[in-house]
């Protein structure tokens, strides 16, 4: 039996023809607007959709899908994914923990060394010819502090790199401390950030982690620190991000994510103390594959009849 799945995600060479091998037939609607005019013949065939985080399933998109059975969340995120809707018509949710954890972790610690050792602008120097006059002095990261917001699975990674290959200390906040964790706990994310260098968001987007860096947190990790961002844009207050990067109130920022991106503010694009990637903390060869495999798994257990291996907690 074929199984039709809708994809909001272009998928890299090779993968197509193993969702199909898999039995599954490939439709695609990659934006918001072609999701809005998928025709209905087609949408009353779809039975599973393939999404990510960020772009999510709304409720109305759920409307025009009358067979839908499972979502599937590729990356560890669902935020943008109605779980009530889903909820109240019996369709299945699943994500993927666990399957980039290590290259999020990596990409944190690029972006702490890109922003910190000015990588980006030397780089963009000597091609200019100005070898001689970029040649200045700037700050090291060992030995600092690192302040994790939101340790989870990744925050953990992202901890064991800053301790174990920069000698620094590591502080973290949650809503709650860990158990055993041999991180220093802090109760607030403002007390975080006061004793931090590097505030390192690690948390989970959606309304309840929704600009929880804001304003106070940015005048707390003050004129020498730093702020990465690998989670969702949604954490941090672009506004008052942009203020303290523009007033020089916090040393520099690195973010794998920007609220409503793809778009970037352009008050951002001029900014030399800030660095951006583009939501690409979690591609590696070994990321997508664990991500797609899972996928695959979740996706054959559910039309076989057996529970899914990675069900969004409820």
């Amino acid at each position: 039996m074929t199984i039709a799945l809708l994809c909001h995600v272009e998928l890299n060479a090779g993968y197509p023809a193993r969702y199909e091998a898999a039995g599954f037939t490939l439709h695609y609607a990659t934006t918001a607007a072609s999701r809005a005019a998928i025709d209905p013949a087609l949408a009353g065939q779809i039975r599973a959709v393939l999404t990510i985080g960020s772009v999510g399933l709304n409720a109305q998109e759920m409307d025009k899908l009358p067979n839908l059975e499972i979502i599937c969340a590729q990356g560890v995120g669902f935020e943008q994914i109605d779980l009530q809707a889903a909820a109240q018509r019996g369709i299945t949710v699943t994500h993927g923990p666990g399957t980039n954890n290590s290259a999020v972790a990596d990409h944190a610690l690029a972006l702490m060394l890109a922003i910190t050792r000015h990588i980006p602008q030397m780089d963009a120097a000597v091609r200019r010819g100005e070898w001689a006059n970029s040649r200045l002095n700037v700050p090291g990261m060992s030995g600092k502090k690192a302040g994790i917001l939101g340790l989870g699975n990744i925050g953990e990674q992202i901890a064991l790199r800053c301790a174990g290959g920069f000698k620094m200390d590591v502080g973290y906040h949650n809503r709650k401390p860990m158990p055993d964790s041999p991180w220093r706990y802090f109760d607030t994310i403002v007390g975080l950030a006061q004793w931090a260098d590097y505030l390192i968001v690690a948390t989970p987007g959606g309304k309840g982690t929704a600009k929880l860096v804001d304003a106070s947190v940015l005048q707390a990790l003050g004129e020498q620190g730093f702020l990465i961002n690998i989670a969702r844009g949604s954490v941090v207050d672009s506004a008052e991000l942009i203020h303290s990067l523009q007033h020089k109130q916090i040393a520099g920022a690195a973010l794998d994510v920007v609220e409503g991106e793809p778009a970037v503010p352009a008050e951002m694009l001029p900014l030399t103390n800030l660095v951006i990637t583009p939501h690409i903390a979690g591609r590696s060869p070994e990321a997508v594959e664990n991500m797609m495999s899972l996928v695959i798994q979740n996706l054959t257990a559910h039309f076989s009849g057996q529970p899914v291996l990675t069900a969004v907690p409820v």
